[in-house]
């Protein structure tokens, strides 16, 4: 059987998401309100994208109780992968090189990020 394709979240989509991480399982409101902290949205827009994001399976429903609560179908770490590789193979043919020194030059990176990324590369090496 071919699991279909979870479609790619659209950037207020990802606010969404990044809320729910954050939050853990919420309600509308609640989503609502912590999206309202960075630009003015109104609720029924909330509403409305998080029901989308239900139907395109970005989003998980528990209907059990009065006020439905939201979860995010798969993790973040998850979610990033899937992004990470869909931007590997579309801009980068699929060249983590390019991809790692495209990412390297497009800010400063901090002595304590680089540090992470050298023993990511050494235990990569190990295996």
């Amino acid at each position: 059987m071919v699991r279909k394709k979870v479609p790619q979240p659209t950037d207020r989509e990802l606010t969404i998401l990044r809320i729910l991480w954050d939050l853990g399982p919420s309600t509308v409101r609640q989503v609502n309100e912590a999206m309202n902290k960075d630009r003015a949205t109104g609720y029924t827009t909330t509403l409305k994208l998080m029901q989308i994001m239900t139907e395109k399976r970005l989003l998980v429903r528990d209907e059990s109780q009065w006020k439905h609560i939201y979860k995010p179908a798969m993790s973040e770490e998850r979610t990033q992968k899937q992004l990470v590789g869909d931007l590997l193979e579309r801009a980068f043919s699929g060249s983590a090189e390019k991809l790692v020194m495209r990412a390297l030059s497009t800010r400063k990176v901090s002595a304590k990020e680089l540090a992470r990324i050298r023993k990511m590369l050494d235990e990569f090496e190990g295996k």
